[in-house]
């Protein structure tokens, strides 16, 4: 399996990174760090497409 970004990297390098960031944040971590970096992708994407910030009017109503 080739990723495109990642160059040559094979499923032994995949599983030592796994590993590696299953030791440093834990297993409870995981699933929040993940639910984070998705929010982050699609603010991202939301805001290339020019859809406004729903976070923006929640601030805004406080």
């Amino acid at each position: 399996m080739k990723l495109l970004l990642l160059g040559n990297i094979g499923g032994t390098e995949i599983l030592l990174i796994v590993l590696l960031v299953l030791l440093l944040f834990g297993g409870t971590k995981i699933p929040e760090l993940m639910r984070g970096i998705g929010k982050g992708v699609k603010s991202f994407r939301d805001g290339m497409d020019g859809k406004p910030d729903p976070e923006d009017d929640k601030k805004d109503k406080q």
